[in-house]
């Protein structure tokens, strides 16, 4: 699964829509869509504010882990 797929999965599941992310990141609601469906490549500078405003980790969005991990319970495994 591409980090597209799972940008708009998880949107999905917390009933975002793609204009409320667009307004997060300070940008149009179409130049988003193409971010999310892998038209235009997403800058890696959007990262970190489309992690906060998810609230998932990073590494879930990367594909480095399956489970899509809440920021929290990100943290919560690093200081183990």
């Amino acid at each position: 699964m591409y980090y597209t797929d799972r940008l708009q999965w998880i949107r999905d599941c917390k009933n975002i829509t793609q204009k409320e992310v667009a307004q997060a990141l300070g940008i149009k609601q179409q130049q988003y869509a193409r971010y999310e469906k892998g038209i235009n490549v997403m800058p890696i500078t959007y990262l970190a504010l489309i992690c906060k405003y998810l609230d998932i980790s990073a590494d879930y969005l990367l594909g480095l882990i399956d489970e899509p991990l809440s920021l929290k319970e990100k943290e919560k495994l690093t200081k183990i």
